[in-house]
């Protein structure tokens, strides 16, 4: 009976808003209400950085600009082969605090800093989160994959506390924080996610890794409506590759995360459109998880999907998510790294058409 009853509820409803529909043109329903002086235009400082940085940031002008989104830019010319973030930037993103980034390349070894360290150690932009999931109409190996990588920024192997002990001898430090375990599973709740996956090397790592399961041991404990697990790393990008949908949100130390985010990324479609960023207590800063030799726009769209939903514009962030989305499962335009031979501009173009 209870069953019989579940598809006659449905068509009841669809009757009903079918009507609703031809009655009022459309149904609008009131989800999100605003502050007053919400809707001040926001500044955001812009790093279209090296590469292709400036043609997915451009991208990003011409569709936010296609919305009339309530935000603009303040534009610095930062390369990473700069000894340096120069002082004005970091002073824009402290005023704004968000920030939209290209890609900053990383020099290999010779001493020199990578930026994008730098950015995150002067801000404390100790979280970065990637979301890694099927987009409808990308073919992927695996469907029913929606994840979120969340690893420690600031601290670990990337914090660069590494010295020479006597010539041939290198010595690393690595040690990890609570915060990174209480904003990840914050950040499930907050987002209605089931559970939460700590990656280590504890089994070897005993002191460090053992650290990090402790922390977030003690901190699973004040959720108890989320699940919480362990996995080795090595174990875990087997499982990764094997059966990525048993994963939700995935919490691990710096070094960890990196190579498990661009695993994911890989499986679910892509660097090229899966969305990332980095927050702090005061700052964000939303970017692209990997430096891509294919100009496709659509990591950057989503990354700027996600600044404006934090910079509390929600109908903005849907607006172009939705877009996003469209684009891609009429599969008419998209950049060589997705099976397609468009243009970053006729991307561009596609997904203004789009905007509902």
């Amino acid at each position: 009976m209870a069953r019989r009853s579940i598809p006659l509820l449905k068509h009841l409803l669809s009757t009903r808003s079918q009507s609703q529909s031809n009655s009022l043109g459309s149904t609008r329903w009131v989800t999100y209400m605003h502050r007053p002086g919400d809707g001040t235009p926001r500044p955001v400082t812009m790093i279209p950085g090296d590469g292709i940085g400036p043609l997915v940031t451009g991208a990003v002008e011409q569709v936010m600009e296609a919305m009339h989104a309530p935000v603009y830019f303040e534009k610095f010319d930062v390369h990473g082969d700069m000894k340096a973030v120069p002082s004005e930037v970091l002073d824009s993103i402290r005023k704004n605090k968000v920030c939209l980034k290209g890609g900053l390349v990383t020099p290999m070894g010779g001493g020199v800093s990578s930026l994008n360290v730098q950015l995150r150690k002067e801000l404390d932009l100790y979280a970065s989160l990637v979301n890694c999931f099927n987009l409808p109409g990308l073919p992927t190996r695996h469907d029913n994959v929606d994840i979120v990588v969340i690893r420690e920024n600031t601290e670990g192997e990337y914090a660069g506390l590494e010295h020479e002990v006597v010539p041939g001898v290198v010595e690393s430090l690595k040690f990890c924080s609570e915060r990174i375990a209480k904003y990840a599973f914050e950040y499930a709740y907050l987002n209605n996610r089931k559970k939460v996956t700590a990656v280590h090397k504890a089994n070897i790592m005993k002191l460090a890794d053992g650290l990090f399961l402790e922390s977030c041991r003690e901190v699973a404990t004040k959720y108890p409506g989320i699940k919480y697990n362990e996995i080795i790393v090595d174990n875990c990008c087997m499982q990764l590759v094997s059966k990525p949908e048993q994963f939700d949100v995935m919490v691990t130390p710096n070094l960890y995360g990196n190579l498990v985010a661009n695993t994911a990324a890989g499986i679910a479609g892509g660097t090229g459109v899966m969305p990332g960023g980095n927050v702090g207590s005061e700052h964000a800063v939303f970017d692209k998880i990997a430096e891509q030799k294919t100009a496709n726009p659509v990591a950057l769209l989503l990354s700027s999907a996600m600044m404006l939903r934090h910079l509390q514009f929600p109908a903005f962030a849907d607006r172009l998510e939705t877009a996003v989305e469209k684009v891609i499962l009429e599969g008419k335009y998209r950049t060589k790294d997705l099976g397609g031979t468009s243009t970053t501009q006729e991307v561009v173009d596609a997904v203004i058409d789009a905007l509902d």
